[in-house]
């Protein structure tokens, strides 16, 4: 009787159960995340848009190599196997450090880099009444995304071309054209009165911001995940060695 209640109590501690729960919602989130990097690759060479085949692939072999890192641990946890949570832990602690220090270190430098990037690229879309088709094609949808119209100084930058992207129809966002604010414009006409480069441009930083922060919150992830799998290694070890010990007939009551 005593033997089966302290084998009970050991159980009791282990970490097993919360290890493997953490993985099943790693694994879940892994998988996500490569459904959503085939998805948006497959848009882009359905649509023709030019991107980093290195960057493709780094994304491709982090997200499928966590999701195999967590099948490893489930499977060493289950198992008893402290070998696979071993190879776990070291592909954990590689992983976390790249990542947040890969965060830490670029955060400032990729943040501005492409935000400014990305406003100077509309910048020289100006004047709107002379860009060309495919940056006329890309403004439209900006425009009707964010519901405004034109960059800097709203409907004025259109000229008289005002497009139909600027219709408005929302009450609080329109004003209203009249007499000759725009030559040439229609009169009575209903357009967004908010430009959209300021909209863009927060936009675009919230964007890159949440995508960090994403970024960072995985890396902090993956350490639980680490520390986790370290406590877990430990429990196994002892938990063998009391198997061995009781086996053996050499069992002192408080030695674990």
């Amino acid at each position: 009787m005593q033997r089966s209640a302290v084998v009970v109590v050991a159980d009791k501690t282990s970490l097993k159960r919360p290890f493997i729960f953490a993985n099943a919602v790693h694994m879940a989130l892994c998988f996500f995340m490569l459904t959503m990097t085939v998805a948006w690759h497959r848009d882009l060479l359905q649509t023709g848009k030019m991107v980093s085949h290195a960057s493709v692939v780094i994304m491709y072999i982090i997200e499928i190599g966590c999701l195999l890192l967590s099948v490893l641990g489930v499977f060493g946890a289950c198992q008893g196997k402290r070998w696979c949570l071993i190879l776990y832990a070291a592909g954990m602690a590689a992983a976390s450090q790249t990542i947040i220090v890969r965060t830490a270190l670029s955060y400032q430098d990729i943040y501005e880099k492409r935000v400014v990037r990305e406003e100077t690229k509309l910048l020289s879309m100006m004047p709107l009444s002379t860009t060309s088709k495919a940056n006329r094609t890309l403004l439209y949808s900006i425009q009707e995304e964010f519901e405004c119209c034109g960059l800097i100084e709203g409907y004025k930058d259109w000229g008289s071309s005002i497009p139909p992207s600027c219709n408005c129809q929302y009450p609080g966002k329109c004003i209203r054209l009249r007499g000759s604010a725009t030559l040439g414009a229609p009169k009575n006409q209903y357009v967004y009165q908010e430009p959209c480069l300021p909209i863009y441009v927060s936009e675009l930083k919230l964007a890159f911001s949440l995508a960090m922060g994403i970024q960072f919150g995985s890396g902090v992830f993956w350490v639980v995940l680490l520390v986790m799998s370290i406590k877990l290694m430990g429990q196994i070890k002892r938990k063998q060695e009391f198997m061995a010990l009781l086996q053996s007939n050499r069992y002192v009551p408080g030695a674990f």
